[in-house]
């Protein structure tokens, strides 16, 4: 079978490997789109420390289901169309024990900690996996993956109707975040640097935005919000100025999310969490988001379609890989097709 395959950082090939074979508990896939994600340019860069080289990546992955063991606890079947939940979780420590597998001390993370999915073929614990409609379509069906990490970051903010969340980074989870906001009656605020990436926003629903690079961003939260400030704020971009942001943009207990990866530790003054008694957490990838998000976007309640750049073929990607690292601000979303 074909796969695309980082040997080392900023090198990429497609390359011949054989086809695998499912262990015990294991589905058999043949694989009918993946997506390309950041954390596949960042396995590219070298700028994970996390991933181990050589690497197959690719963890946004839908297929069709070949063989699996006829015992798996969601009763699915050779012929199901269905998408991988990449997050391989141990079920037996701490966090584990409490629901939070996303957080779990020995997670393993497809494409970075073992092989990913960006292949003809792959096999995947038959308990992983989770059933799409049978006229989903394909290029749709990995865009579930990227809406599961929004959407775990607006639960991780018991995000209500009606309220305000200001939400930095108009990149793929940003927008899905917003996007989804709008689902549940919020009212997002759409923060970046990049006026294309607003337009879009606001193509796609997005009432609120601001412009970094041409207005004050602390002047319109208190415009968009009659003066209180968000009730949310939520970083999904991982750059050190948002973060820096958040805390000032967001009301007086209120909540902030950051769902972002920063490169470097940010430097915080933990006072303004006293005084505005703030909630402050994590959100990490996802658990238990998939059928939510996959019914989102079959409905047409997230129209995750607008986010998606482009479909290349799987000879495409190496190069497109290469290019998405160069001119990062002509892609969000680009789907592989296998066949």
């Amino acid at each position: 079978m074909k796969a695309v395959k980082i040997p080392e950082p900023w090198k990429v090939e497609l390359v011949e490997l054989p086809k695998p074979e499912p262990k015990q508990g294991e589905a058999l896939l043949k694989v009918h789109m993946a997506g390309i994600c950041g954390s596949d340019i960042g396995a590219f860069r070298g700028a994970n420390s996390l991933v181990s080289y050589p690497r197959v990546i690719g963890h946004e992955i839908a297929g069709e289901i070949l063989s699996i063991p006829q015992d798996n606890k969601k009763g699915l079947k050779p012929g199901d169309k269905v998408i991988v939940d990449p997050y391989l979780y141990c079920g037996e420590c701490y966090p584990c024990s409490i629901g939070r597998t996303n957080c779990c001390t020995s997670l393993r993370v497809l494409g970075v900690h073992i092989e990913g999915g960006m292949a003809e073929y792959f096999t995947h614990p038959a308990d992983m996996l989770v059933k799409v409609p049978d006229d989903m379509e394909w290029e749709l069906i990995p865009l579930a993956e990227p809406l599961t990490i929004a959407l775990h970051g607006l639960h991780r903010a018991q995000l209500k109707a009606g309220e305000h969340i200001a939400i930095s980074g108009a990149g793929p989870i940003g927008l899905l975040a917003a996007m989804g906001a709008l689902h549940y009656g919020a009212e997002p605020i759409l923060i970046d640097l990049v006026e294309e990436r607003l337009q879009m926003a606001r193509e796609l629903g997005v009432r609120c935005t601001v412009n970094l690079a041409k207005e004050n961003l602390e002047e319109k939260i208190e415009e968009y919000t009659n003066g209180r400030m968000a009730q949310v704020a939520m970083e999904a971009s991982g750059a050190k100025p948002a973060i820096l942001n958040a805390f000032n943009i967001v009301a007086n207990a209120g909540r902030v999310i950051l769902t972002g990866w920063p490169k470097d530790a940010t430097e915080i003054d933990t006072g303004l969490f006293t005084r505005k008694e703030l909630d402050v957490r994590g959100a990490r990838t996802s658990a238990g988001e998939f059928e939510e998000a996959v019914e989102l976007i079959y409905t047409g309640k997230v129209d995750a379609r607008g986010i998606l750049t482009k479909v290349i073929s799987l000879e495409e990607a190496p190069e497109t890989i290469i290019d998405i690292e160069k001119n990062p601000g002509d892609y969000l979303k680009v789907n592989v097709r296998m066949n």
